[in-house]
């Protein structure tokens, strides 16, 4: 994913993210200045798998998962435009400071937002906040390595 440029698509995404249905989070990249900065989206249905369970009768994304969506967005920040990113993974080792501020519900679309707040060789500290119409959903920080693949 080349920094500038136009939307990226999920076929880009196809080739950055290991996710795949029904864990991929990331439906389009709407923004990214290639390292420290990404914009994401998620289009949320009632065809997710996760309604059938959380809350059948009050369908309400897990907050888990808004927190993965969070992740899924700093990886593609990371490996997006990294030169070697076949060899590459990103393993998460904690999130901090978590919040969740408004349910995500069946018809948002949420925009996820990830920031590089510290680098310090493989190891990454990054805020992400997603956001739906109605404002702020969830807000972490979140820690992880940049690790070669086994």
């Amino acid at each position: 994913m080349d920094s500038g440029g136009p939307v990226r698509d999920i076929r880009e995404i196809l080739k950055v993210l290991p996710q795949r249905y029904p864990f991929l989070l990331v439906d389009r990249i709407l923004e990214t200045d290639g390292s420290t900065y990404m914009v994401g989206l998620k289009n949320v249905t009632i065809n997710e798998p996760f309604f059938q369970g959380h809350f059948p009768d009050h369908p309400v994304m897990p907050g888990v998962l808004l927190v993965e969506a969070l992740a899924q967005v700093g990886v593609a920040l990371l490996l997006g435009n990294h030169p070697d990113r076949e060899s590459r993974l990103v393993y998460f080792s904690g999130i901090d400071k978590c919040r969740f501020r408004h349910p995500v519900v069946p018809g948002d679309q949420l925009r996820i937002e990830v920031n590089v707040l510290k680098q310090r060789d493989r190891y990454y500290r990054m805020k992400g906040q997603a956001f739906v119409e109605s404002g702020l959903a969830v807000e972490a920080e979140l820690s992880c390595s940049l690790v070669d693949r086994p």
